[in-house]
């Protein structure tokens, strides 16, 4: 297939464009490469597909250097004029939305950003598919969206009314929108809400990220609500192999759907939304423990409160990927964090 995948300057993105690109599909990679995070991460995860920062420009298609099924553009989601021209000359058969505003924190202090990339952008997306003719589109949600929910495992049959993060509501936002275009232009969506996803160049942004520079650099760690915290931790490689397998298979619509008794995780049309966790949420504390065991020391703490826009606990429920995908997420946390240390030593040469 031809697949344009947005945020490939970013953890998932940079995964998911390495694996396709391996199997032989042709890809496009789009990014803003913003100012979010370090941007030597996100040039670095460029780099190593043969995007080479010298040769960027904005607007402009640049051919991997190693690999020849593989270009990049650097573009804003919001550019409706050069989106529509990019999708206008490619006529993609698929399309993966990564990009994105993240952060749960960061859209305390600046919520228009989430509007601008996770609602106008989205909306961008959703439009050129329709004019375009690319019914296969698959995009980023987010395990935020459950909220104020406190019913564990989330499950995609759970209401998500109450998101506590414009973040959150941002992607909320984006399954409903989803929605509309499925039921009155019949593009194909499938949503994916993403359980703490960690590994080799992962966001800087991250709890593995912070701890394991700090406990290099001999600093001590903030641990929010007292290290009381269960996050549901999935393994980039086990998200990535997700993705792919949504991609290979759209979504339908789903004749036994009721508007009745509504599912609001499928629908009658083409619409679907997955969790995507590991179904095996892990202590904070034993988290960091396994870091310490990584790198080979103790990590002083500082015990802190829950920060606003963070929940307690995040678990999901993965039936129906296993159900309709034959598949469930399976690495175990130990070996997750030994391969982020060992890449994270080597980066940034500590």
């Amino acid at each position: 297939m031809k697949i344009l995948i947005t945020g490939t300057a970013g953890f998932i993105g940079s995964h998911l464009a390495k694996r396709l690109v391996a199997r032989g599909d042709e890809v496009v990679g789009l990014d803003s490469i913003n100012d979010y995070y370090d941007q030597r991460v996100k040039y670095g995860r460029l780099e190593r597909a043969g995007i080479n920062e010298d040769v960027i420009e904005y607007g402009k298609l640049v051919q991997s250097s190693q690999h020849a099924n593989y270009r990049f553009v650097k573009l804003q989601l919001e550019d409706k004029s050069s989106l529509d021209t990019l999708f206008s000359e490619e006529k993609f058969d698929a399309v993966c939305n990564l990009a994105a505003q993240a952060g749960v924190r960061y859209s305390l202090q600046n919520p228009q950003a989430y509007i601008d990339a996770n609602i106008v952008g989205f909306l961008n997306i959703l439009e050129a598919c329709r004019h375009y003719s690319v019914d296969n589109l698959s995009y980023a949600s987010s395990s935020s969206v459950y909220g104020l929910n406190e019913s564990l495992p989330f499950s995609t049959s759970h209401n998500v009314d109450h998101p506590i993060s414009l973040y959150a509501a941002s992607k909320k936002s984006n399954e409903l929108m989803a929605h509309t275009y499925s039921h009155l232009f019949g593009i194909r969506t499938t949503g994916l809400r993403f359980f703490t996803v960690y590994g080799p160049w992962g966001r800087p942004d991250m709890a593995l990220f912070l701890f394991t520079k700090a406990a290099l650099e001999g600093r001590e760690i903030e641990v929010f609500n007292n290290g009381n915290m269960l996050r549901d931790f999935t393994y980039i490689d086990d998200i990535v192999e997700g993705i792919v397998r949504v991609i290979d298979n759209p979504a339908i619509g789903r004749s036994e759907w009721s508007g009745k008794q509504p599912d609001p995780s499928t629908s009658s049309a083409p619409y679907k939304v997955y969790n995507i966790g590991n179904n095996n949420p892990v202590k904070l504390m034993d988290f960091i423990s396994a870091i310490e065991k990584a790198i080979g020391k103790e990590i002083p703490k500082k015990l802190m409160p829950l920060q606003a826009g963070d929940v307690p606990a995040t678990y999901a429920d993965v039936t129906d990927l296993v159900e309709d995908m034959d598949y469930k997420p399976a690495t175990p946390v130990q070996e997750g964090i030994d391969k982020f240390v060992a890449w994270y030593r080597e980066f940034f040469k500590v």
